[in-house]
């Protein structure tokens, strides 16, 4: 069995807190909790959904070395936020998923934490990680149900540019 991706969150208290996954996924011991900037970690792999590059098979040893970085924080701050966490790390967007979360169902990547964090591992090919977190919530295994196809997809492309090609064949066949 391959050892799992570490994963990382900077929270920043901006939402509320019983919706919130990151505070589940810590509570059950699946991240490290981050309340300041300096201390997040360098080098890792942020998910950013503002990044030019689509996260692939090319960031996974960053990632197994590094681990994933995600930002738990409103969106009105979002842009900001990423822009300056972005020049210590690997910033990469998650592709074109759909929500399944209670606040954000069916709306394409306005994804928690926790879905973030499962689609960026499945993509990468840790998929028994992705299922595991998923547990946490009644409709977390519904994500990848939902989802499975394009995540398949993305999974086995091997480059950024094969993940935005198999992307761009979902966009344009909706």
């Amino acid at each position: 069995m391959k050892q799992e991706i570490k994963l990382y969150v900077y929270h920043t208290a901006e939402d509320d807190p019983k919706k919130c996954s990151a505070k589940k996924l810590y509570k059950f011991g699946f991240v490290q909790l981050h309340k300041t900037l300096r201390k997040t970690p360098k080098k890792c792999i942020l998910l950013n959904p503002f990044a030019p590059k689509a996260l692939s098979k090319e960031d996974l040893s960053s990632a197994q070395q590094n681990g994933i970085l995600a930002v738990d924080c409103s969106w009105k701050n979002a842009e900001t936020l990423f822009d300056h966490l972005s020049h210590e790390t690997i910033s990469r967007a998650i592709p074109f998923v759909v929500a399944v979360n209670p606040v954000n169902f069916g709306k394409p990547l306005k994804l928690t934490t926790l879905e973030a964090f499962a689609a960026a591992l499945y993509i990468l090919g840790f998929v028994q990680q992705a299922q595991q977190l998923l547990t946490i919530y009644k409709w977390g295994p519904h994500f990848l149900k939902m989802n499975i196809e394009p995540l398949e997809d993305y999974r086995k492309a091997q480059t950024s540019k094969e993940v935005i090609t198999a992307m761009n064949a979902y966009l344009t066949s909706e």
